[in-house]
């Protein structure tokens, strides 16, 4: 049966955008990647219900309520147990792709979906504001699996004519959790005292849908075929995932990156971190990756509310404009989504932080000169919106499409573990430091976001390669030729010259062949 797959005709690693591939990108996006966007919102509109739980249970057991420092501690924690969760979940995943694989692993984390919205929902009747916390922490855990799994299980399904758009799809979804939970805590539908362990909890039900059918689709191609040498699992993955006649190019493709590895083993982080043949790749990881939370897109989405207050909104109608920004971040994700595979990764993130950034300049000064200017109030409007446009356009999803790009089998899940723990620690440090930032720098502290969006883009710009429709062994050996070149540059004197070998990753090795000067012909 192996056979009759593999005798079809060879040809470009190309494929249309199957209904199997289609259905695995909503169906992981829509039932994990979405619940982070939810999660992160969800706590803004029932906050002053929160805690007013929080004061009664206090004072059914103690007999005393809460100081107001207190009370802010407690739903603080609230919020930010969140990204520590975020932060356990993300230095597990390199364990738990190894061993369950891609699909298994979103499969497989959904009880923490289950467990998270059972604590949270039954919180309340249980007159326990330590369930709240403890399913913000669980839920937490899942969206740091989920934020690093998704995008990886995506991008080693899809080919690469297709990647950068399947990889961009649970941005999109995010997006669309955070719109769900603005347009949900309206006063209308779930912003009502009696429905926020409801509103909180609600996360179970697309974790449901998709556990029932996620399941029933292949796991990953590349793992069971580099990691599992299944070949048969293979065949029928690709079966499900490509048309036919791409079946045999593709395979191929595969053993190549397999041959090209010293080991098909999973590498630690220690052992990436020190990998002197991926410290670009690395590098680059470790800037996108932090650049993206501190951008000021956090900070932005938690003060959008004064922001329009101060630009005249009456305060019943804020609620509705901010839901009305969480429009806008879905029609940027989609404008993303659907123009990486003609533009390219390189325009978007660039172009993304490079908007942002004159964006926070823009409400740096709009905020500085609306007292004497009163049109400015409607600048730093406008600069929020293009903010939040700009970060959905490209750097909200971008950098996790290549984190899987810039790295192959072996290093991809260990990049992921160092990529997302920054990610979240970043995230943790931003929502610590942004009020003291803005007590001591006033307006002006958006001018730090600035410098970190533009000091992204130029690195971009100058290091990162495009990786539009090539595979992730040429993207490899883009790197490798980068080293090779900064290596021989490094070598001051002319005899001393050392050609290099590929090592196991396709990159250059030191000192295998050597040409001394007096061997050489003029």
């Amino acid at each position: 049966m192996a056979e009759e797959v593999l005798i079809t005709s060879p040809g470009k690693i190309t494929s249309h955008l199957t209904s199997s591939l289609l259905a695995v990108a909503l169906l992981t996006s829509f039932g994990s990647s979405m619940l982070y966007g939810y999660n992160l919102a969800v706590v803004n509109s029932p906050a002053s219900y929160i805690k007013n739980f929080y004061n009664r249970t206090v004072v059914s057991r103690n007999g005393s309520s809460l100081t107001e420092e207190t009370l802010t501690l407690m739903y603080s924690l609230t919020v930010s147990v969140f990204a520590i969760g975020g932060l356990v979940g993300s230095l597990m995943v390199a364990t738990l792709v190894t061993k369950f694989g891609r699909k298994g692993t979103v499969v497989n984390s959904t009880v923490l979906v289950f467990v998270a919205g059972l604590l949270m929902g039954f919180s309340r009747i249980c007159g326990s504001p330590e369930m709240v916390i403890f399913g913000r922490f669980v839920t937490g855990i899942h969206s740091g699996i989920s934020l690093s799994v998704v995008p990886m299980y995506l991008g080693e399904i899809a080919p690469k004519n297709l990647r950068g758009f399947l990889g961009l799809m649970p941005s999109i979804f995010i997006c669309i959790g955070v719109f769900s939970a603005q347009l949900l805590g309206l006063h209308e539908l779930l912003g009502k005292e009696e429905h926020w362990p409801l509103f909180l909890s609600l996360v179970v039900v697309p974790t449901f849908i998709q556990l029932m059918m996620l399941p029933w689709f292949p796991e990953s191609p590349r793992y069971l075929l580099i990691e599992k040498h299944n070949v048969h699992a293979t065949i029928t993955a690709l079966k499900w995932y490509r048309s036919k006649c791409n079946i045999q190019a593709e395979i191929e493709e595969m053993q190549e990156e397999q041959r090209s590895l010293s080991t098909v083993d999973t590498v630690s982080v220690w052992t990436l971190l020190v990998d002197r043949s991926v410290r670009w790749q690395v590098l680059s990881v470790v800037v996108i990756n932090i650049g993206m939370q501190l951008s000021g897109i956090d900070a932005i989405w938690f003060y959008t509310n004064d922001i329009f207050e101060n630009a005249g909104i009456p305060a019943p109608e804020i609620q509705y404009t901010t839901v009305g920004t969480g429009a806008i971040e879905i029609v940027a994700g989609l404008i993303g989504c659907f123009t990486i595979e003609r533009l390219g990764r390189r325009p978007l993130i660039i172009g993304g932080f490079g908007f942002m950034g004159l964006c926070c300049a823009g409400i740096t000064f709009s905020l500085i000169l609306q007292t004497h200017i009163p049109f400015m109030k409607y600048v730093s409007v406008a600069c929020v919106v293009g903010i939040i446009a700009g970060f959905c356009i490209g750097p909200a999803g971008v950098p996790f499409l290549i984190t899987a790009e810039l790295f192959k089998q072996s290093h991809r899940p260990a990049a992921y573990t160092v990529g997302g723990s920054l990610n979240w620690m970043s995230n943790f440090t931003i929502g610590f430091i942004f009020p003291f930032l803005q007590m001591s720098a006033g307006s002006y502290c958006y001018l730090v976001f600035c410098g970190v969006c533009l000091t992204v883009a130029t690195y971009v710009f100058f290091v990162i390669p495009e990786t539009k429709n090539k595979t992730f062994v040429e993207i490899s050996q883009m790197f490798a030729t980068k080293e090779a070149i900064l290596e021989s540059q490094a070598l001051s004197q002319p005899d001393q010259l050392k050609l290099k070998t590929m090592n196991g990753y396709g990159t250059l090795e030191n000192g295998s062949l050597e040409f001394n000067s007096s061997s050489s012909t003029p």
